[in-house]
């Protein structure tokens, strides 16, 4: 797996980025079709969190298979990783999570789903014409898009913090902060869910709950030539 991993521009379509899944596929394409997507040409690009919670987590493997769809890893597949090398501390928390779909399944069909997941990049960047726009999972732990480039790719230390930060920290969002990263046209997160999309400095959260069981959330759409929201 490369940790880090760099999109070209998409000189034919659009390139769009999505919150969390949680196994609601169905409701993503909902959204998509919305916006008038078109596989032949347009891109989507996740904050990770595919699977858990919702009734199609394994249909993930199914969307990561498309050469239109790319993601990067989030906390919930990394805790499917760690079930799978035995490195769980807490089941009742993974349940809580919404993890028992994947404990239910074979240690065949865990290994299968594990080793996709660990393919997955920590972080991605995505060429556009205004700049470059990275996207991680939770939050970057670093004060450059270029540090965290170069601790994810193993030329700086504290790879396993990078990591941890990436995929689990909601520090910029409880604490409001608007500094933003300075070598990047934007950042897109997801992790923290809303009630509706927050831009701080030139970072996007826009995890606003598509994937709830009372119907309350919605799934938010970044397009990421504009900066547009959807």
């Amino acid at each position: 797996m490369s940790r880090f991993q760099q999109i070209a521009a998409n000189p034919q379509g659009r390139d769009f980025a999505v919150g969390d899944i949680h196994g609601h596929f169905s409701r993503l394409q909902t959204a998509l079709t919305a916006v008038g997507f078109d596989a032949a040409v347009d891109r989507l690009f996740s904050v990770g969190d595919l699977v858990d919670r919702g009734p199609q987590s394994a249909q993930c493997l199914e969307w990561l298979a498309q050469p239109w769809f790319f993601a990067v890893q989030g906390n919930h597949e990394a805790l499917a990783i760690q079930h799978v090398q035995g490195r769980i501390a807490d089941y009742r928390l993974y349940m809580a999570s919404g993890g028992a779909w994947f404990l239910d399944l074979t240690p065949q069909a865990q290994r299968l789903y594990a080793e996709r997941f660990a393919q997955m990049p920590i972080a991605l960047q995505v060429e556009t014409a205004e700049g470059p726009v990275g996207l991680v999972h939770a939050n970057c732990p670093l004060p450059s898009w270029a540090m965290l480039r170069d601790t994810l790719l193993g030329h700086l230390p504290g790879l396993e913090r990078a990591e941890e930060v990436c995929q689990w920290s909601r520090e910029r969002q409880r604490s409001q902060d608007a500094s933003g990263i300075p070598d990047l046209r934007a950042m897109v997160v997801g992790h923290t869910h809303l009630p509706s999309p927050d831009v701080l400095g030139n970072v996007f959260h826009i995890d606003t709950g598509g994937w709830r069981s009372d119907g309350r959330g919605r799934f938010t759409l970044l397009d990421l030539a504009t900066l547009t929201l959807y």
